[in-house]
């Protein structure tokens, strides 16, 4: 039976940067994710553009080279497939984590492929996998989209945005564009002050223009076929004609498989427990890296403060096994 030093879980730029400091320090690891590399930047918008810059977004000192201030989709997926490829990283694609499960100081790591056997285990699963559902009538109609991609499939269709923030907002904005006719639906008085600080300006002028109608302090109570049913600020029930809903209300960790690996959950936001230096939780041995570590505050982590993770985990790791 090969027992790894470090399994992790989760592909995205956080879980390929512990990879890389385990290589550095000769560890034994290897990563299994559930899709492809990067496999939640692949799920992005595909024109999205980060708000980081590129040196912000470089994983173990590798310069991350762009012709532009803001890089996009596309250039990260060239840098972090990149970076795979030419440290011919140890990773399994396309199988998923099912369960992981610890005796007598050994994790066993159950995959939707294989078995593994570990010393440590590190999950950086991300959030984008499971959508902030609105819990209403209509919501699984096929009509409803979580995830946007891009604009096209909406030209000349009537367009209901739910959110504002960046997701929301770029999708407003593009799908009216390409000639959707877009109302937004948004609980909040304004558009989020988290928005992108160059396209900011540009959606607030289209709503006061009238290019884009919003509604704030509203909220959308049913989706049907052919419409949708929302309540505005004034408390009264508003029946519009619509095509398409794009429900931009965020996304959530996997909950239920880091209660399943035995991480406590705390508060109102479901916030793992872990140590703040080492990232280890309350299982000793089980470590959180990236965006996961903030529970349902998913604007709390990104990219650019949390590459610090794999070296505060790998370095623990080395000092737990040096003793």
């Amino acid at each position: 039976m090969e027992v790894l030093d470090i399994l992790i879980i989760g592909g995205g730029p956080i879980g390929l940067n512990c990879a890389l400091e385990a290589q550095k320090n000769n560890l034994s690891y290897l990563i299994v994710e559930k899709g492809t590399i990067v496999n939640s930047l692949y799920n992005y918008p595909l024109y999205m553009r980060f708000f980081s810059t590129p040196e912000k977004l470089e994983i173990a000192e590798i310069p991350f080279i762009s012709t532009a201030p803001k890089p996009g989709r596309q250039e990260a997926l060239e840098y972090y497939q990149g970076i795979t490829r030419q440290k011919n990283l140890n990773i399994h694609l396309y199988e998923t984590v099912i369960k992981v499960s610890k005796t007598d100081g050994i994790f066993e790591i159950e995959s939707s492929k294989s078995k593994y056997y570990s010393k440590n285990v590190i999950i950086s699963t991300g959030f984008y996998d499971i959508p902030n559902l609105m819990n209403i009538p209509g919501e699984d109609l096929e009509k409803v989209k979580h995830y946007y991609s891009e604009p096209y499939p909406y030209a000349q269709q009537k367009i209901v945005v739910v959110g504002s923030s960046n997701s929301a907002v770029d999708a407003a904005l593009e799908t009216y564009r390409k000639g959707a006719e877009v109302t937004m639906i948004i609980r909040h008085s304004e558009i989020s002050k988290s928005v992108k600080y160059w396209v900011k300006p540009d959606i607030e002028n289209r709503i006061a223009e009238g290019s884009i109608t919003a509604h704030f302090q509203s909220e959308l109570i049913e989706i049907k076929e052919h419409s949708v049913v929302f309540r505005d600020q004034n408390g009264l029930i508003n029946e519009i004609k619509n095509d398409f809903v794009l429900a931009m209300t965020g996304y959530l960790p996997n909950f239920n498989f880091l209660k399943s690996s035995g991480i406590e959950l705390q508060g109102d936001c479901l916030n793992p427990v872990y140590h703040p230096e080492t990232m280890e939780t309350n299982i000793q041995n089980l470590y959180l890296a990236g965006v996961v570590c903030g529970g349902k505050d998913t604007h709390l982590w990104f990219i650019e403060n949390s590459r610090i993770h794999a070296d505060m985990i790998i370095k623990n790791i080395v000092k737990m096994k040096s003793f």
